[in-house]
């Protein structure tokens, strides 16, 4: 196995004012303990060896660049791709990808594994990249959901019908509520006039849509359809693989519900309101 130090270092060019972030990422397999307390086996991209089931959010300002080293912990091959702007196709394991991207303005962009997307995503690997403004407060919504009776079967890279998906269990970041409400990532919190940026990525296999109570909310960037930018809604369909970024001006005070509008996304193995639901603070 080739090893590779994590890091994160940003590497400033005073002529231009662009920055190279060098950053390094791990495919990690390890097992995932649901909110009622099963455990299962799970795939992420984490910013160090170690397993955890949120995968990693990259964060850059706009204008920067990215030098990627992608390091596959796992024991069978995996890919890795920004979804439209390529990545590296196969990583044998134990093995080491390197990769660079560039960024011009601000936006979400999912990347996954296009070696075996679905099934890699199945298991929860798939994560976001934010491309920001300076100075910007943002939270961060990578949506996905997965089939129990199926985890096994795709853990042993054993084929499963992708027709007959019936997720089951609903994650915001790697976890279901009430557990993602202790993510000050996720968690928005603000005051009455605050700009506030959503990034949202859908990395799990289903559609989504998610809702507001008491705020509506300015679509920025959508990668479905840019027919939607400009549109203030309290309702955001997301399909697989897609982003959203949104804008928040507060006009009320309050703690207000966020959730899936498809309302078995907000159970956890048929528990509601284990699954895809948080609350919003704002005073």
């Amino acid at each position: 196995m080739k090893f590779v130090i994590p890091f994160s270092i940003f590497i400033l060019f005073a002529s231009s004012g662009l920055a190279v972030e060098l950053d390094t990422i791990f495919i990690n397999r390890g097992t995932y303990t649901t909110i009622d307390s099963n455990q299962w086996t799970f795939l992420a991209f984490n910013s160090s060896p170690a397993f955890s089931s949120q995968n990693t959010v990259i964060k850059l300002l706009e204008s920067d660049s990215l030098q990627l080293t992608v390091v596959n912990n796992d024991s069978v091959a995996h890919g890795f791709e920004v979804k439209g702007k390529g990545g590296v196709s196969s990583i044998a394991p134990g093995d080491t990808a390197y990769t660079s991207y560039s960024f011009s303005d601000e936006n979400v962009f999912v990347y996954h594994d296009p070696l075996s997307s679905s099934n890699s995503r199945g298991l929860g690997l798939g994560g976001m990249i934010h491309v920001a403004k300076a100075n910007r407060t943002a939270f961060y919504w990578n949506i996905k959901e997965l089939q129990s009776d199926w985890i096994e079967d795709l853990a042993q890279g054993l084929p499963v019908d992708w027709t007959t998906y019936y997720p089951d269990y609903f994650l915001i970041n790697g976890r279901s509520h009430p557990d993602i409400t202790q993510d000050a990532t996720a968690r928005v919190e603000g005051s009455v006039g605050d700009t506030i940026h959503i990034a949202i990525s859908n990395t799990g296999n289903s559609d989504h849509s998610i809702h507001f109570h008491g705020y509506h909310c300015e679509i920025l960037k959508s990668s479905f359809d840019t027919k939607w930018v400009g549109r203030m809604k309290d309702t955001f369909p997301i399909q697989p693989l897609e982003t959203l970024l949104l804008q928040l001006v507060p006009h009320q005070v309050g703690e207000y519900p966020v959730h899936d509008h498809n309302l078995v996304a907000v159970s956890a193995g048929g528990i509601y309101p284990n699954g895809m639901f948080l609350t919003l603070l704002i005073q």
